[in-house]
């Protein structure tokens, strides 16, 4: 089980975007994540008649290192770390370490 997944609200710790919050969008690999509006780029793009696709300059979310983001906490409105709580049917649950509020009931 992972810490961060597809969907979360994150908030990024470190580098040019620093304190930005967004959505998780897709995980890339085992370390890092897309999260929206976070670490752009320009793209150059050439124009593709065939698939109706226009030419020009297009801002494109790069994938950011899991250990420059942290989740947020809604409640507290602060950047949380996450912990794991079994549940009495022995299904594993995420956490947040301030409050001990479940992420996914």
């Amino acid at each position: 089980m992972s810490r961060i997944k597809k969907g979360d609200e994150v908030i990024v710790l470190t580098g040019r975007d620093k304190g930005k919050r967004g959505v998780v969008a897709r995980r890339v690999d085992k370390n890092h994540v897309v999260v929206e509006g976070v670490n752009r780029a320009k793209k150059h793009v050439k124009p593709n008649p065939m698939k109706g696709q226009q030419g020009g300059i297009v801002d494109k979310d790069m994938p950011i290192h899991i250990s420059n983001i942290a989740l947020f906490n809604s409640q507290t409105q602060k950047a949380d770390k996450v912990l794991f709580k079994a549940l009495e049917g022995g299904r594993k649950v995420r956490a947040f370490k301030s409050n001990g509020e479940m992420i996914d009931a």
